[in-house]
Formats: C-alpha cells, structure tokens, sequence
C-alpha cells in the first residue's frame, strides 16, 4: 500500500508542476502522509525532478527542514 501511496504522490506532484504554489501544497501534504522511509525517497526524486525546474528548487527546503 504504501508504494502505491508514493507512486500517488510522485504522480500528483509531476501534474501540478507547473504552478509552484500548488506544487508546495501538494508537497505539504505528502509530509504529512508518507512514512520517513518514503520521505528519503521523495527527497532523492525531487532533487532529481527539479533539476531543470529552477522555480521548484525553494520546496526542497520544506522537505530538508
């Protein structure tokens, strides 16, 4: 369940990248709901998603805090 749960996350968060204040929301929200195992795995995907995204790279800093 809880694969399908981060697959859902990395989903919703590669939609709604087009708009950095919804992609913070959708973050916040996959804080709040994945397990700290997840968490190190979304930090790893993010870096890698956000590499050409130079407006995304401020929501790397709510999920390192």
């Amino acid at each position: 369940m809880s694969k399908m749960m981060f697959d859902y996350t990395k989903s919703i968060l590669e939609r709604v990248s087009f708009d950095p204040v919804l992609f913070l929301k959708e973050l916040e929200k996959a804080i709040k709901t994945l397990l700290p195992y997840e968490m190190e795995q979304l930090q790893e995907w993010l870096l890698n998603f956000t590499i050409g995204k130079p407006e995304l790279k401020e929501c790397l800093l709510i999920v390192k805090g």
